[in-house]
Parts: structure tokens; C-alpha cells; sequence
């Protein structure tokens, strides 16, 4: 991935770095990388094809990521509501994960790019979870940015996930219902020791979240585009810096 090594540290010459401001970079991204499909139908193509070009669009997001200082940026790219999609679709999508981590992850490791995975990964094909627990392990030490890649993930399944090991430790007697708040609860789904996202972005023109992250979104700042994810870029990430360093996030409050 030549792309990222040469370039992570030069910013591109078309990206608006100038009208960002560097000391208010939201620390937690998280992007729904929509739009694949109808992408490629745009073009006569194969929805396959929409997701190769979705892979390529990537780099651009995590070098931009990189270069802001970005610490986590978390990517839906396979839900557990996508099984529903035809076979072939499926495989070939797990096809692209299997080649994008083999040939991407040494690159990304140079460049101190952390890789985890949120999500049942035990759902996956072997082959994802072969090459899912190298790049962990490859990367697991880096201090740059953390990508957090959601695979065979549900925000409602992740609820109930951690409700269940929850229920268990209180019929264990290791854990009293009393002392059960906000923070015990975060510290048993996936995102355990990641900050709530500060921005949720989805391309592609749809106004849902298509339970994405649900619990930690819960204060987020959304920010919405027509823009298919094969051509969404590092400008189009920075648009959505720049607008959402303009709001006022008052958490409730009152300024």
C-alpha cells in the first residue's frame, strides 16, 4: 500500500487543511460505509465491483485520519443484518476482507496503525478469522490511530451480548445489581476502553444509523452526505470535521 506510506505524513494538496482547526479534531470517528451497490449500478457494475472501489476509498479515510491525528476511527463494514444478502455477495465480501488485511496490514503496521475488530468474529469464515487475529497481533502494540473495523456486528446484539455476561456475573455473585451504572455497562461491549464517538458520518443519502454503535452514539454528532463511500475522500471526511467543529455540543446542558 504504497499510497498511505508515502503520503501519511504529506498532506494532499487539494484537502483543506488550512480552514481546520488541529486543536479541535474530534477524537472518535465513526463512518458507515454505505453506498457500494448502488454505486456499481450507477456505473453497469457488479455490486462486487462497488466494493472493491469501497476498499480503495478506504485508504484515502485512514491515511486523512492519520494526518488530523484522528485516535479512533471506527468502520461498519459488515453488519449482522448483511448475511441476508445473496450468497455470492457475501463470499465475495468476505473475499475483499481476507485480501485487504493480507495485503494492507504491513503497511499500516509500518505506519503505527492499530487494527481491532468489534463484532461476533466467531461467525466468520475461517479464512477472515485467520488473517482478523494476524493483523491483531501484528498491530496490537502500535500508538497511532486505532481502527476499529465492525464485522458481523449489531448494535442491539452487542446489547444484549453484554446483558448476558452482565446477568451471569450477578448470579455468580460477582457483581452486585446495585453497582451496575453507565461505565460498568460500556466496560462489556465490544468498544471497552474506546471513547464514545464525537461524529457519526454516512454517506450515500440514508438518514439511519442501521443500528451502528447505538449505545455509545447516544452524543454523538451526525453528519449526513449524498456521496456513494466508493467516492467519499479525505476532503469529504474534513468537510465533516469543519462543520462539526461549528456546533455547540452542550451534553444536555446549558452554556
Amino acid at each position: 500500500m504504497k499510497l498511505i506510506r508515502n503520503m501519511f505524513t504529506k498532506p494532499h494538496a487539494e484537502y483543506d487543511f488550512e480552514n481546520i482547526n488541529l486543536t479541535r479534531i474530534p477524537e472518535h470517528v465513526a463512518i458507515i460505509m454505505d453506498g457500494n451497490g448502488r454505486w456499481a449500478k450507477k456505473r453497469g457494475l457488479p455490486r462486487t465491483a462497488g466494493h472493491k472501489a469501497g476498499v480503495e476509498a478506504l485508504r484515502d479515510i485512514i491515511r486523512t485520519s492519520s494526518q488530523l491525528g484522528i485516535k479512533y476511527l471506527s468502520l461498519y463494514a459488515f453488519s449482522t443484518e448483511n448475511w441476508k444478502r445473496p450468497e455470492d455477495e457475501v463470499n465475495a465480501l468476505m473475499q475483499l476482507l481476507v485480501m485487504y488485511l493480507r495485503k494492507e496490514v504491513q503497511e499500516l503496521h509500518e505506519n503505527n496503525v492499530k487494527i481491532n475488530i468489534i463484532g461476533d468474529i466467531d461467525g466468520l469464515p475461517k479464512s477472515a478469522q485467520e488473517e482478523i487475529h494476524s493483523a491483531f497481533e501484528l498491530t496490537q502494540n502500535n500508538q497511532g490511530l486505532i481502527v476499529n473495523i465492525a464485522l458481523n456486528y449489531g448494535g442491539r446484539s452487542e446489547i444484549i451480548h453484554a446483558i448476558k455476561v452482565l446477568a451471569r456475573k450477578v448470579k455468580n455473585n460477582e457483581l452486585e445489581i446495585e453497582s451496575i451504572d453507565e461505565e460498568i455497562f460500556s466496560g462489556f461491549l465490544y468498544t471497552a476502553g474506546i471513547p464514545d464517538p464525537d461524529l457519526l458520518i454516512r454517506p450515500s443519502g440514508e438518514l439511519r444509523v442501521s443500528n451502528f454503535l447505538l449505545w455509545q452514539i447516544a452524543y454523538s454528532e451526525f453528519w449526513f452526505s449524498n456521496i456513494y463511500w466508493p467516492d467519499f475522500s479525505g476532503k469529504h471526511l474534513m468537510k465533516a470535521i469543519i462543520d462539526y467543529q461549528k456546533r455547540d455540543r452542550r451534553y444536555g446542558g446549558v452554556k
